[in-house]
């Protein structure tokens, strides 16, 4: 089977909404895929202050942007569609939304852009709210790219991805384990918007600072890491951990960053040193805008060479989208009413056929 799916992305980096055509073969149950066409829409200021404030709203408010953000999704879509003449090439939309609340342990998360909304503007099939049945029956509803990283990409033994928060999927047998591991780039975002940058673009600006030896050892003792998978972090808990110890310092923004980023590498080593493979050596990818951080990159790489593992970075494309990628193929195997959440990952009673069909135009 074929599949022709556009995958919706926007992760909690905040860096854009991420449109990919994607398709999806299917021969045997083997699955493989091709990047076709693929865009990222970036935010404009008024949309950045609205995500980031939509906890805070009042519940109208709230539910205006949901559907607002819908349009706007919607609106992206048919310009995607247009600017590379896909009209008729397209057979679903799989959309993951934004996320702007997340409370497994009280069976509640949101993605907003309204599914009904999409599905209406663009008249395709749309695919959303791929989470929600996963919290409802107990699991952490996160993360959610673990069924690609089984059927898409199994010559990995680890498969890092760095937004906002980096997350990690370990193939650990017939079913793998994965969970959010730390903040990631919006901890460092943050810092560099000290400096008047929207980001440490390369790491160069971490490369230049010095490791705060008592700050690092803070942040490695947090209360967090010592919690067993299944877990996830939201952006207000990843927020609540680390902004007061960072944003509220008073030493140089160059130290902080390079703190930090020597942080995440830390938290990385130790995530896959819970796992060890049987082998000489092991592959991790890494993906997300993270892999663009060449001083992170390296100290990962330098963090985890004892242990046998050697880092690898895809395509451009892939770095960037393989996230829409995976949404495609949830969205595929909703389709298919296939199983496209697992328990392993999750902590959930039980594995889950996950998301909402909105049929569009018939």
């Amino acid at each position: 089977m074929v599949y022709r799916v556009i995958g919706l992305m926007s992760g909690s980096s905040l860096d854009g909404l991420d449109i990919a055509h994607v398709q999806l073969d299917e021969v045997r149950g083997k699955w493989s895929f091709q990047i076709l066409h693929c865009k990222c829409v970036h935010y404009s200021a008024e949309w950045l202050a609205d995500l980031k404030r939509a906890t805070n709203m009042h519940v109208g408010e709230f539910l205006r942007l949901n559907s607002r953000y819908g349009r706007f999704i919607a609106q992206q879509v048919n310009k995607f569609i247009e600017e590379f003449d896909l009209e008729h090439q397209v057979h679903f939309i799989a959309s993951h939304g934004h996320t702007v609340f997340h409370e497994p342990e009280n069976g509640a998360t949101c993605q907003i852009g309204d599914g009904a909304t999409i599905a209406a503007l663009t008249g395709l099939p749309v695919i959303s709210d791929l989470r929600a049945i996963d919290v409802a029956l107990g699991g952490q509803g996160a993360p959610i790219v673990p069924i690609a990283d089984k059927l898409l990409f199994a010559d990995y033994d680890f498969l890092l991805n760095i937004g906002g928060i980096a997350n990690i999927t370990v193939a650990n047998g017939v079913e793998p384990i994965a969970f959010d591991v730390c903040p990631a780039n919006q901890v460092l975002n943050a810092l560099a918007e000290r400096e008047g940058k929207a980001m440490d673009e390369g790491g160069t600006m971490a490369a230049v600072g010095n490791v705060l030896g008592a700050v690092l050892r803070d942040l490695n003792g947090l209360a967090y890491y010592h919690v067993p998978a299944p877990k996830s972090l939201s952006n207000e808990v990843s927020r609540d951990m680390i902004f007061p110890k960072l944003l509220e310092s008073e030493h140089s923004v160059y130290d902080l960053l390079h703190t930090y980023t020597q942080h995440i590498a830390d938290k990385v080593a130790a995530a896959i040193a819970l796992y060890p493979q049987q082998k000489q050596q092991s592959k991790m990818l890494i993906t997300g805008g993270g892999a663009f951080n060449g001083f992170l990159v390296h100290l990962i790489e330098r963090a985890v060479i004892e242990q046998g593992v050697v880092v690898e970075i895809p395509s451009p494309e892939i770095v960037m989208y393989k996230e829409s990628v995976a949404m495609a193929l949830v969205g595929a195997l909703r389709w298919r009413e296939e199983v496209n959440v697992m328990s392993s990952v999750t902590g959930a009673k039980s594995d889950s056929v996950g998301g909402a069909l909105w049929l569009g135009l018939i």
